[in-house]
């Protein structure tokens, strides 16, 4: 017997008298072999996908988009399972560039992953992050809508002086600016941009003030150092009050309190004590449906409606637009607001019932979005698949149609003087936008 098949721990030995065949042991090898080489290709997937996700927030934007045609590719070759995809749409949807746990990238990536038919980013004062969220919805092949939320000034209008739908000052509206055709981003950039600069100025005396309040407890914040790292300001991003806070809950957070409790829980009771209104970064709400005209964008009023229990858990009880919003809808429609935006999740029941009837009554389009600035919530609203609200995601389809066409022109966009002459009536619109929309990623979806 060779000395090599005496040890017989040795899974490579000569067989010698008495070993079993040599087939026998190759076969063993071999499949031992390939158990080992499954399990290690697993673990070299599984970090891969691991590594690919998390780069899906990386720094820079290239990282961010490579990382996500990675895990296109992982998705082509079956080693990441195919989302559910439904019917459900979201067209509010925060990212880095204003505030958001998820870059362009990466919202567009979850928005896949969750199921979502559609997607739509929407940043307070900023469409920095929309070139991005445009190409990551191309590569990963899910359509996309992009648009802005801006607050604006309501002076000299029969509601100053009144809570509109703005949490911390009164005169103040927040508006979003969807369906901004792709090639207008850039004006609409040069639009924001100057608001963006005078919101700092407020911020930073913000951050001043917070810090005058933090004073007995010996903390203190720096607005260039803590605050402003954490936005996408240099990239065209906006610093908001949520950056303030979280700079706060990051300082606190070495006391073993959760970020983003602590980060709710400030945004619902701690902003007014440091809270400085906003004036000059708050462009007229006339000029906000002018500079929509001029887009070839559809401005709609955020309708909030009174608060009872916060499903976001950032806003108190309070009282907003309910009691007059009769005689709001009508001055809306009178300045040219085209639609209304709301959120299923966040109202009652009556609440909804009133606002659509409200909208059906003015012929204004409606369109519906999830406020996603948190990693708590979802990106999926279960109601948009009731029958009651299968209107709103034709809306984003709409939405996404109304993009495409106005690439050819803005005179082709669903609220032009020459579309409203061919269609005029807005149900018949949408559906012709709806129809835009889906042909192109049917046949898409076909190629791929």
């Amino acid at each position: 017997m060779s000395t090599t098949a005496r040890n017989s721990s040795n899974r490579y030995a000569t067989v010698g008298c008495g070993q079993p065949p040599l087939r026998a042991n190759i076969v063993e090898t071999i499949t031992e072999f390939s158990t080992f080489a499954i399990g290690y290709r697993i673990k070299k997937e599984k970090h891969m996908k691991q590594q690919h996700f998390d780069n899906l927030n990386a720094p820079g934007k290239k990282e961010r988009l490579d990382a996500l045609r990675e895990l296109k590719l992982l998705y082509d070759a079956g080693a990441i399972d195919p989302p559910i995809t439904g019917v459900n749409v979201n067209n509010h949807i925060h990212t880095t560039y204003s505030f958001s746990p998820y870059s362009p990238t990466k919202a567009v990536f979850m928005s896949w992953l969750s199921g979502l038919a559609t997607t739509g980013i929407m940043d307070h004062d900023s469409v920095g992050g929309a070139g991005e969220f445009i190409e990551a919805g191309e590569i990963i092949n899910i359509p996309v809508t992009v648009g802005f939320e801006l607050r604006c000034s309501l002076k000299d209008t029969p509601f100053e002086g009144r809570r509109v739908n703005n949490p911390d000052q009164i005169s103040v509206a927040y508006l979003a600016m969807h369906g901004i055709p792709h090639h207008m981003l850039p004006e609409a950039e040069r639009f924001l941009a100057p608001y963006r600069e005078k919101r700092n100025v407020r911020n930073w005396k913000m951050v001043e003030r917070l810090n005058e309040y933090l004073k007995p407890y010996e903390i203190e914040l720096d607005f260039n150092n803590d605050v402003l790292p954490l936005s996408q300001y240099s990239n065209g991003g906006s610093v908001t009050e949520r950056h303030i806070l979280y700079a706060l809950s990051s300082k606190l957070t070495e006391r073993e309190m959760p970020r983003n409790f602590l980060l709710g829980l400030f945004k619902s009771q701690l902003v007014q004590s440091f809270y400085v209104d906003a004036d000059d970064e708050l462009p007229h709400i006339t000029d906000f449906v002018n500079l929509a005209e001029q887009l070839g964008a559809i401005p709609a009023y955020a309708y909030l409606g009174d608060v009872g229990v916060s499903v976001t858990g950032d806003k108190k009880t309070q009282q907003f637009e309910d009691s007059y919003l009769d005689e709001l809808i009508d001055y809306l429609k009178k300045i040219g607001m085209k639609a209304v935006t709301y959120m299923p999740a966040r109202n009652t029941d009556a609440q909804l019932t009133r606002i659509m009837a409200l909208c059906e009554a003015n012929n204004l389009f409606q369109i519906s979005g999830e406020d996603i600035n948190s990693p708590l919530q979802k990106f999926i609203c279960d109601k948009i698949e009731t029958p009651e609200f299968s209107h709103l995601i034709d809306s984003a389809w709409a939405l996404i149609g109304h993009e495409i066409v106005s690439e050819h022109g803005l005179e082709e966009g669903m609220f032009s003087t020459e579309t409203i002459a061919t269609f005029p009536d807005l149900n018949d619109r949408i559906k012709h936008f709806v129809k835009i929309a889906k042909e192109k990623y049917d046949k898409k979806r076909k190629v791929d």
